[in-house]
């Protein structure tokens, strides 16, 4: 039996994933969380064999996640499912140490082969999101910029951001200006829109 741990915020759409792939007759779910904090932890206890991870969570996120079980259960294979089909998040995820990435909108079957084929030590991505990375390129922006932006497009204040970060507030104009040039936009609200809609947040 294919041992899985689910990982997904959505109550029902927990509960349906749970009851499909409990229909194939080599897969059993062995631990399910709502939030990415929770998936070591479950992992350890339940010791699954693949690991489907959400990327929108509560707590730390599917992308987080991913790179959690890498270093702790690295026996537990990750296979991205997700509504948000953005090529950044797709190469995070592979960065991460995922096996797989796919939207949710696929059908059942397609998801249980994937899963098998993620055992086996395949790599499964979504073919039209593979498009989409290959054609976007990689992320423009650093770690800390990213950082920067993340905590500026929740409308925090050059000061509220450097409290956050533990910077001075000088070293976050410098970030924010920088991110802003990459990103082409006219301010610190439009680059981070731009990064969280492109997956490099």
């Amino acid at each position: 039996m294919i041992r899985i741990l689910l990982a997904e915020d959505q109550t029902m759409m927990r509960g349906a994933l749970a009851l499909l792939l409990g229909l194939e007759p080599d897969m059993e779910i062995v631990a399910q969380v709502t939030g990415g904090d929770e998936v070591v932890a479950a992992a350890l206890d339940a010791r699954p064999d693949v690991a489907l991870l959400d990327i929108e969570m509560p707590g730390r996120g599917g992308l987080e996640a991913a790179a959690d079980l890498r270093e702790r259960v690295p026996g537990c294979r990750v296979l991205i499912l997700t509504t948000f089909g953005r090529p950044g998040y797709l190469r995070r995820a592979m960065e991460a140490g995922a096996y797989g990435f796919l939207v949710k909108d696929g059908p059942v079957e397609e998801l249980a082969a994937s899963i098998r084929r993620v055992l086996a030590g395949e790599r499964v991505i979504d073919p039209a999101l593979a498009a989409a990375a290959l054609s976007a390129g990689p992320s423009p922006l650093t770690e800390r910029e990213r950082d920067v932006l993340a905590v500026a497009g929740d409308g925090a204040t050059i000061a509220d951001i450097a409290a956050r970060l533990h910077l001075s507030e000088s070293t976050v104009r410098n970030y924010l200006s920088s991110a802003i040039g990459k990103t082409r936009t006219r301010n610190r609200v439009e680059a981070a829109r731009l990064a969280r809609h492109n997956g490099w947040l």
